[in-house]
């Protein structure tokens, strides 16, 4: 049986990620730092992606937590590329906690997060800009493309 390739969407990255006791706090609930964490990295993947290279995180923004994840929950991560500058990027990350056994997602926790490209010496680079139409920095998070 041969099997083809395909290639990685440009724009976007998922994650899953479980949550253990050493990622929470003394209340149960997922360190806010270590969900922080997890959105820069898949908001780092998805500007590699779209930018074709090296990246930086320049700026968090408007990180809102919506409910805790608790211990044995599932983290779903899901990272675009919604707006697109010179050399920077924005990434809205949306961050759902799924309940294992049933598979049942909330969102928990969304933010926006700014990259930007780098050359081979360090210094900013232009990036690609988005498909016409594409520009969803406003957009509600996308339930149908959950994790």
């Amino acid at each position: 049986m041969e099997e083809t390739m395909g290639k990685a969407p440009r724009s976007r990255a998922r994650m899953l990620e479980l949550v253990f006791p050493k990622d929470t706090n003394y209340h149960g609930t997922a360190f806010g730092g270590w969900v922080l964490s997890l959105m820069d990295k898949a908001a780092s993947i998805a500007a590699v992606r779209h930018a074709g290279g090296n990246v930086v995180t320049a700026r968090m923004d408007g990180v809102d937590f919506h409910v805790p994840i608790r211990v044995a929950d599932a983290v779903a991560l899901d990272a675009q590329v919604v707006r697109v500058g010179r050399t920077s990027m924005t990434i809205r990350v949306d961050v759902y906690r799924e309940h294992m056994p049933t598979g049942d997602q909330e969102l928990a926790t969304t933010g926006f997060f700014v990259f930007v490209a780098l050359d081979e010496q360090g210094r900013p680079r232009p990036v690609p800009p988005l498909p016409e139409g594409q520009d969803t920095s406003a957009a509600e998070p996308d339930f149908e493309a959950r994790p």
